[in-house]
């Protein structure tokens, strides 16, 4: 029996909601999170998904093909997701640990996997417009590119792989939909409990341990705890607002060349760059899908804009879609956090692919100006004050915002 089919029945033995409670339940999961917080999965009744397409082989088949060119930095997830009836998290992440060898490696309980794999999916909010399913799908997909680059596929060990591939898949896992500081001034019980320090990354880390350990799926492994902790520690270089931090590390590595991928330290370093890379590729993706993303990201933007108006809160940065447009944001962010980082990954891995991903960043970044002209040039020409991302200074000099941001 193929994959394909064996979660295709596991996923269909999930029970709809009923309707009536719907509503209650979006409002739950956006506010208070506390039916997703290491509570058990008992009390918070069965997932809500969607049905695949069992009988239709049309469904299935193309999936599988897609699956055949999971590699390609081409890769639509969009489509895939659509061919899996939204279950393109599962899918995909179920086929890699399965292409590495993974699952006969650690013999993980397939069982145990399926179920933490639904579960992982099913925590996703998919009313989001940008943090959702499909969102920690893509990032998975890109962290295998760069798990099959050169210098990482010859020193990471099977340990790294599946850490990193398991960090992809839940790094942004129960996200709300709004940011930090959305949850600060809201007096959120999140932000006091991690004490207003990375607070969304250390829940998504929190949530992907209590389903690791609800699902008992590593249990059986000695390194249950340091896979908990690595796990952590990779999630947490998700946050924005400490880019420049470990953006300088980086540099001064290379810059030094002293990196060495014997060093234990050294490979989960690489490894968090990695997740940040993937964690922000989309702006290095063909333009049919980067304009996707960049449209999706600024409608969630501008929705906790809207959010913020309504209860007459102080709006956060680039949240306002009175003074801020799609392409704006997008300038700002290609100038000031994606193209310093992914400069320095294409100085640690100078491949076609890190080549690709600037060609990508340079077309999309130029797509954008043309529709944007006053915000390109005010980033072109270092005017005191081109936007919400800071002064059009070096890399990094849109530390101030990214700190005030944090995704």
């Amino acid at each position: 029996m193929s994959f394909l089919v064996c979660v295709c029945v596991c996923l269909c033995t999930a029970r709809a909601e009923s309707a009536g409670t719907i509503p209650a339940r979006r409002i739950r999961r956006l506010f208070s999170f506390q039916r997703h917080l290491l509570s058990s999965r008992l009390l918070r009744g069965a997932p809500q998904l969607n049905p695949l397409h069992i009988l239709d082989e049309d469904y299935c088949g193309q999936a599988k093909c897609m699956l055949e060119r999971v590699g390609s930095w081409n890769f639509d997830i969009f489509l895939f997701d659509r061919l899996t009836n939204g279950n393109g998290l599962v899918f995909l992440t179920f086929n890699l640990l399965n292409q590495y060898g993974l699952i006969e490696l650690f013999q993980l309980d397939m069982v145990k996997l399926r179920r933490f794999l639904v579960l992982v999916q099913e925590d996703y909010h998919n009313q989001n417009p940008y943090h959702n399913a499909v969102h920690a799908a893509d990032v998975t997909q890109a962290m295998h590119c760069y798990l099959r680059e050169p210098k990482l596929a010859e020193s990471l060990t099977s340990f790294d792989i599946l850490l990193g591939l398991l960090a992809a898949a839940t790094h942004d896992l129960d996200h709300p939909g709004v940011n930090q500081p959305f949850l600060i001034k809201t007096n959120h019980y999140l932000a006091a409990l991690y004490r207003n320090t990375s607070v969304l990354e250390n829940h998504h880390w929190r949530s992907a341990v209590g389903l690791l350990r609800e699902t008992e799926l590593f249990s059986s492994l000695p390194a249950e705890d340091s896979i908990e902790r690595q796990l952590g520690s990779l999630i947490l270089a998700t946050d924005i607002s400490r880019q420049n931090e470990y953006l300088s590390r980086f540099r001064t590595h290379l810059d030094e060349n002293d990196l060495c991928l014997g060093n234990a330290s050294h490979r989960h370093f690489v490894l968090q760059m990695a997740l940040k890379c993937a964690d922000i590729c989309n702006p290095c993706r063909p333009w049919e899908l980067s304009k996707q993303w960049s449209e999706k990201v600024t409608e969630e933007f501008f929705h906790q804009g809207d959010i913020e108006k309504k209860h007459k809160l102080e709006i956060s940065p680039l949240c306002d879609s009175e003074a801020n447009t799609i392409a704006s944001v997008q300038i700002g962010f290609m100038t000031y956090v994606v193209e310093p980082l992914f400069a320095e990954w294409a100085r640690f891995s100078d491949t076609r692919l890190s080549q690709t991903m600037l060609g990508h960043l340079g077309l999309n970044k130029a797509s954008w100006s043309a529709m944007e002209p006053e915000a390109s040039g005010s980033s072109e020409e270092g005017e005191s004050e081109p936007g919400p991302w800071g002064t059009g200074g070096p890399p990094g000099a849109g530390a101030e915002t990214m700190q005030k941001l944090r995704l």
